[in-house]
């Protein structure tokens, strides 16, 4: 039986047409298998050389970001060389407030021994006199004559439970005097000093009431004087230093509490019951009373 041409013709086309279309996607396979290896050996080859293929960056943000780098750096170096410094100064203050106490000890043992040998042999012993004096202001301006309302604002006494250290020569003590019926004063011992400074301290810094809050205040505007931290203020008033009058005055007057318990008489003596004049070493319960 022989075939139709046509039917042959058809089917030998439709294989052709297979087979091409074959041959077309196993080259298609093969050329997408030989972009992955390409891609995968750049991309190898990239990561091996450390190189990115990132879009190049404006030269204001390498400049911006330079500056911000060196100013990292630079606030570093400052950090460290601040650290370094107050590591420094704290170990000189632990030096200064270790010395400070030996010599109050030993100032102490001294006293207590000039004692000891004036009982023995029979004597009195005279204790040397005080060199500084806390003065309180106890009583108003109501009432006030002029002399002592001067006296007063000299000893910046402005304000009612005002605290001032005054050191004791000849000319402050004919002034106590006159004010005595408006102040109460008398002599501070250590405790009452360093109580007063590290509780109740302000710095008068350009008319201004600060608060010492750190050393650096005290070295920045006593520093010139010897004196950086608040250990050399309570040596310096305690011991009635040659640089009194400039820490004295680089301190704010003292606002104190009214004292617990109130006042008895402002307007007698205290010799007489009262609480105004001298009272000595008695100033300094009156002063804790007040703190």
């Amino acid at each position: 039986m022989k075939k139709n041409p046509l039917i042959i013709y058809q089917s030998l086309s439709r294989f052709q047409i297979y087979n091409i279309n074959y041959d077309i996607i196993y080259s298609l396979l093969i050329l997408k298998g030989l972009v992955k290896i390409i891609s995968y050996h750049i991309k190898l080859y990239i990561t091996l050389n450390n190189h990115t293929l990132a879009t190049p960056v404006p030269e204001s943000i390498l400049k911006k970001r330079a500056t911000t780098q060196k100013k990292a750096i630079d606030q570093v170096k400052v950090q460290r060389a601040l650290k370094l410094r107050n590591s420094r100064l704290r170990s000189k203050y632990f030096q200064r407030a270790e010395k400070y106490v030996r010599e109050y000890r030993m100032a102490e043992r001294e006293q207590i021994r000039l004692q000891r040998v004036a009982k023995n042999t029979g004597v009195f012993y005279v204790p040397p006199e005080a060199k500084v004096a806390f003065v309180i202001r106890i009583r108003g301006i109501n009432g006030v004559s002029p002399k002592p309302r001067k006296i007063l604002q000299l000893l910046r006494l402005l304000q009612l439970n005002n605290g001032v250290f005054v050191k004791l020569n000849k000319a402050t003590i004919n002034m106590l005097k006159l004010v005595e019926p408006y102040v109460a004063y008398g002599y501070p011992n250590l405790k009452t000093v360093k109580e007063l400074i590290y509780k109740r301290g302000y710095a008068k810094i350009n008319g201004q009431r600060i608060p010492i809050t750190s050393n650096d205040i005290i070295e920045k505007h006593l520093g010139r004087y010897g004196h950086l931290c608040v250990e050399d203020i309570v040596h310096e008033i305690f011991t009635c230093g040659k640089n009194f009058r400039e820490v004295n005055r680089f301190l704010w007057p003292f606002k104190l509490n009214c004292p617990r318990g109130g006042f008895n008489h402002k307007k007698i003596h205290f010799l007489e019951g009262g609480d105004s004049g001298n009272r000595e070493n008695f100033i300094n319960g009156l002063v804790r009373k007040m703190n």
